[in-house]
């Protein structure tokens, strides 16, 4: 006796709970209750056996009305003899015998036609070309639609009770979430398949939004297209939803901020299939689904880099990278790790998060030989020391103090760090003999209102200065806010989100460019080592309204914006601004070099920067913060201390 021969509902303790399982203890094999096993293929033989016998049987009873007589009793042993060993042939030749009943579906349904059909067409032949015996055409094709209908149905009934039985008590659990798929295409008929099969997941799906108009009123899967995108709100009401997946691929991100809006007075959670994921054909599982994040909100595309032209560029080569513990600096040394420079090294004063780069990095990439040093870039005697032993040949500065609150009340900090330290990494560039020199700038340098942009535009100047009488080539790269760096908003607003609340945000009408880690650092990459010119401008595309972001977090989420998590306005702080800029007057001819880099045309710096600098250093040996914005604002006209109106405006060419 089979313990059991189909699908179970139910599972004893250390027992498979379906045919599949048990064949993945004893592949190819089904469990007996005394605790051997019976071959596979053999047991689905014999059920097609016996599915072919009473096919025949139905068919011959329909067919004389359930009164057979002596020489029809005869002809159907004979040809009922003939038929099952056709039947099992054919079902071996097409592999009916290896049969998954956990993952059959509709080219496996073919499969069993089309071997019914060859038995059968063989039996004609065999009947009406060879024996001439006399069968009843119509048993023939009574028999052929019995029997392909018995040999389905024991194959398709346990998974049908299955999913039968999962759907019933998904719906009859309280804590399933009452679950809408967005998109009714592909992916959303991939996913809704899994989702069905699947058990360890808790969404129960009441339905689909689609906006194409001939799916309104179909069925995918076994639930309706409720409505189109439009209809999201109502129809959380109507069927009191609480998750939507978004299974469109690649949905405008203008689309998802619309479907928040929406939605940020329900209460509802999101999740999306990645568009990684969405290219892949047969398999879209519920593990694929991943919350909402941020970068899913940027106004643009995000941007898709050319591995080979990365290694065209890093293969082979000594580079160098300063501030390679912080959120820049480590992605820039894990992408030039990925691509094979015969020497990586990395340069901080932060000891515990270059620790464990370092530790990441010899696990991923052992062949690579690594050297990390700490080093403080403001002493001038170490980093020429480690550039005089290393030589490298690429420098992606990246080191900085970007904090623009801590550095309005040290100012003084800032400009060794920012200022000077930047002077000394790339003197001992130039010294080297280094190729390249990056300088990771920001959008804040343009007409700074606060000593943090003030300091990296002075760097700015100083790298061109630098870059007059050297054979390296300098590059200054300049963007904007970084989605989930270190002092990013996100971040600080996800922490927020998770203690309740309030979410703070500056003014109403703030606005930032953002853009992700990977392809700030990527256009870096590409900006320096192509040297398309001395500032190079990430395009970021337009910039998004932080109270918006802040809403959009919480909606996400699955929380209410006011209600469940409040939002607080706290004033811009000293040295904000509304709007960031990403070019001055001066710089304001530019030329796309390659999509999202454009190349600006650079103020030359002041002919008497040197002799500035010195004055710049003296006060901030001193620490007289008076005198370092007063040789600040000489240094660079269009920095406007604390308290004087912050100049603003966005220049529309830069985005």
């Amino acid at each position: 006796m089979l313990t059991k021969v189909y699908s179970r509902l139910g599972s004893e303790p250390g027992q498979p709970s379906s045919l599949d399982e048990a064949a993945l203890i004893a592949p190819g094999f089904f469990r007996l209750n005394d605790g051997g096993w019976i071959p596979r293929a053999g047991m689905m033989l014999g059920f097609d056996a016996l599915a072919t016998v009473a096919g025949l049987t139905l068919a011959t009873l329909f067919r004389f009305e359930g009164l057979i007589s002596g020489p029809q009793l005869e002809a159907f042993q004979r040809t009922g003899l003939l038929l099952v060993v056709l039947r099992l042939a054919s079902n071996a030749a097409f592999g009916l015998h290896r049969w998954s009943f956990r993952l059959s579906g509709l080219t496996e349904a073919v499969r069993i036609v089309l071997a019914s059909l060859a038995a059968t067409c063989t039996l004609c032949c065999v009947l009406f070309f060879i024996s001439g015996a006399g069968v009843s055409r119509l048993i023939i094709a009574l028999e052929f639609f019995t029997t392909t209908g018995l040999m389905a149905a024991y194959r398709y009934l346990p998974r049908v009770a299955t999913l039968w039985y999962r759907d019933l008590a998904r719906s009859r659990d309280e804590t399933a979430d009452r679950t809408l798929i967005v998109g009714a295409g592909h992916c959303g008929d991939l996913l809704i398949r899994d989702l069905l099969t699947a058990s360890n997941h808790h969404y129960r799906v009441l339905g689909f939004l689609d906006d194409d108009r001939k799916k309104l009123g179909s069925s995918v899967g076994g639930r309706p297209v409720l409505g189109r995108l439009t209809d999201l709100s109502e129809l959380i009401q109507k069927h009191r939803i609480a998750k939507v997946l978004i299974a469109i691929p690649r949905l405008e991100s203008v689309r998802i901020r619309e479907l928040l809006r929406m939605c940020s007075h329900l209460g509802v959670s999101f999740k999306i299939i990645p568009s990684a994921f969405s290219a892949m054909d047969k398999r879209i599982t519920a593990a694929m689904l991943h919350d909402l994040s941020p970068e899913d909100l940027l106004p643009r595309d995000q941007i898709r880099f050319d591995p080979a032209e990365f290694r065209d560029l890093i293969r082979g080569r000594r580079i160098l990278v300063t501030g390679a513990a912080g959120s820049i600096g480590s992605e820039i040394a894990r992408q030039v790790a990925s691509h094979g420079p015969s020497e990586l090294v990395l340069v901080d004063i932060n000891e515990n998060e270059l620790y464990f780069l370092n530790r990441r990095l010899e696990e991923q990439y052992p062949s690579i030989k690594l050297h990390t040093l700490i080093a403080d870039i403001r002493d001038q005697a170490r980093v020429d020391r480690i550039g005089r032993k290393y030589r490298p040949q690429y420098v992606f500065h990246a080191a900085a103090h970007k904090h623009v609150p801590l550095m309005e009340t040290a100012p003084d900090e800032a400009v060794k760090n920012n200022v000077f330290g930047t002077l000394n990494v790339a003197q001992m560039a130039d010294r080297c003999g280094a190729e390249r020199f990056v300088l990771i700038s920001t959008d804040k340098a343009v007409r700074p209102s606060s000593v943090m942009g003030a300091t990296k535009r002075i760097a700015e100047l100083i790298v061109r200065g630098i870059a007059r009488d050297s054979q390296t080539r300098f590059s200054a790269v300049r963007f904007g806010n970084v989605l989930g760096s270190a002092g990013s908003v996100v971040p600080l607003f996800k922490e927020q989100i998770q203690r309740g609340g309030p979410v703070t945000v500056t003014h109403p009408e703030c606005t930032r460019y953002f853009m992700t880690i990977p392809e700030a650092v990527g256009l870096v990459i590409l900006a320096g080592l192509k040297a398309y010119g001395e500032l190079c401008i990430l395009d970021m595309g337009e910039p998004i309204r932080i109270a918006e972001l802040a809403s959009n977090m919480i909606t996400m989420a699955g929380l209410v914006p006011g209600k469940d998590i409040p939002i607080a306005f706290t004033g811009l702080r000293p040295g904000e601004k509304l709007f960031e800029e990403l070019l001055t007057e001066e710089e304001e001819q530019t030329e796309q070099v390659r999509d999202r880099i454009k190349t600006a045309i650079a103020a030359a710096p002041p002919t008497n920067l040197t002799h500035m600098l010195e004055q710049l250093r003296s006060a901030a040996d001193t620490g007289d913060h008076t005198a370092v914005r007063a040789v600040i604002q000489t240094i660079v006209p269009t920095y406007s201390e604390p308290g004087a109106p912050a100049r603003s405006g966005a220049i529309a060419s830069a985005a």
